[in-house]
């Protein structure tokens, strides 16, 4: 049986769904982010924005306004809590986990489909559940994805959680969380660790959830499309190189540039091309995968990114020798 201590799953949904319905929304939504600030808090200003902003309340209005039909259809037809237990389950027995983490099923602001956090030292993942319905909504912005992906997005999400709080981890993204007090926050991380730990950070990610939850379609665990995926691949020899002048490099507009997406063409643009958005999930994907044939994936996830660099190094001159 697995070891359960490591989890705590945390259903907001309920609680978001009779706020939107309440007489005065708005208010009952203050009152419900007041309640949950710790983890709300800090999905508004990895995710969205900052939530004392002007821009916030037009985000909530509409997000408390907006059609969600097609989530009660997804929850009256799938049992989302098993799912995701079955994910948390398979994740725990393959990485290991030393620190308590709570997974909360929510309703997001439309921003990111799911997403790590560290809160006060606590680590945590937020599954926003508009994203899988299995249907585009251009009201909550969701994506249409599967709720069988949820597993999977899941299992990412805590790989992140792994690299950032584990006894013994050498990531440089944990350094970063405890010099902030505990706490993770997208903006600095992205400004203040190298290219090379980010996409090796997501690589390690995809890895996972390629073994939590094996048997779907390799662009699904990129967030890519078939066609997108399709051409990275062509394009690998291409951005391996374009990528090595920059892997040791600080700074926002890298992580922008190789690992988000709706960036414009021109934040794009690299040795004179256009790269596709978030390539830096495959790269990242392909630079882990020789420390994880090395040192096995629970190890890998606790490697730091200069000794995956070397690993990655040595297989590569053993292919070309």
């Amino acid at each position: 049986m697995p070891d359960l201590f490591w989890r705590v799953l945390i259903d907001l949904v309920p609680e978001f769904l009779a706020v939107a319905a309440a007489p005065d929304p708005l208010h009952a939504y203050t009152r419900y982010r007041a309640a949950h600030a710790g983890v709300l808090d800090a999905y508004w200003r990895n995710y969205i924005l900052d939530p004392d902003s002007a821009h916030a309340e037009d985000v909530i209005l509409r997000a408390l306004s907006a059609d969600r039909r097609d989530l009660h259809a997804m929850l009256a037809a799938h049992d989302v809590r098993a799912i995701v237990e079955d994910a948390l389950d398979r994740t725990g027995d393959l990485l290991g986990f030393d620190r308590q983490t709570d997974v909360y099923l929510m309703v997001g602001m439309g921003g990111a489909n799911a997403g790590e956090l560290v809160v006060n030292g606590r680590p945590a993942v937020v599954l926003c559940l508009e994203h899988f319905t299995g249907r585009l909504n251009p009201d909550t912005y969701g994506l249409g994805l599967a709720p069988e992906l949820l597993g999977m997005w899941a299992a990412h999400e805590l790989a992140h959680t792994v690299r950032y709080t584990a006894n013994g981890t050498r990531s440089e993204i944990a350094r970063l969380v405890h010099d902030n007090g505990g706490n993770y926050d997208w903006w600095q991380t992205g400004s203040r660790a190298p290219l090379r730990e980010l996409l090796v950070n997501e690589g390690l990610a995809i890895h996972t959830a390629m073994r939590v939850q094996p048997g779907f379609e390799a662009p699904h665990y990129f967030g890519y499309a078939r066609r997108q995926h399709v051409r990275l691949r062509e394009l690998e020899a291409f951005l391996r190189r374009a990528v090595q002048p920059d892997l040791d490099r600080r700074a926002l507009g890298l992580r922008l540039r190789w690992l988000s997406g709706g960036t414009s063409p021109a934040a794009r643009l690299v040795q004179g091309r256009v790269i596709p958005e978030r390539a830096g999930y495959y790269l990242g994907w392909r630079m882990a995968e020789a420390a994880i044939h090395t040192l096995g994936l629970r190890s890998a996830m606790r490697a730091s990114a200069g000794e995956i660099a070397q690993l990655e190094a040595a297989d590569r001159g053993m292919q070309t020798a």
